[in-house]
């Protein structure tokens, strides 16, 4: 699956089913084909999405100079541009949302 994040206050995201599900679990939701982030839950997601994206930062600083630890592509590299657009919807107060 490949989810297709749209608001009216950014351009579209797109993310691969595995980033997608991954982004989703990290906010306490499962997976779905469609879903909405209302205005009010902006603020916690971005929080969760920050701090997921440290804990991998200090895991990859505790690990740096193994070669096999570390991944092609940051949780930090994936989930920015999500986080950019909860930011952006935020302060326009517009919804997020996918599938529809």
């Amino acid at each position: 699956m490949i989810y297709k994040f749209k608001s009216k206050a950014s351009g579209d995201l797109i993310m691969l089913g595995p980033n997608g599900d991954q982004m989703l679990r990290l906010l306490g939701r499962e997976p779905a084909a469609k879903g909405i982030f209302e205005v009010a839950e902006m603020g916690a997601a971005i929080d969760a999405l920050r701090k997921a994206v440290q804990a991998e930062d200090a895991r990859l600083a505790e690990a740096q100079g193994d070669a096999e630890a570390a991944p092609g592509v940051t949780l930090r590299q994936r989930l920015w541009p999500m986080v950019e657009m909860l930011k952006r919807a935020q302060a326009e107060k517009e919804v997020v949302v996918w599938g529809a």
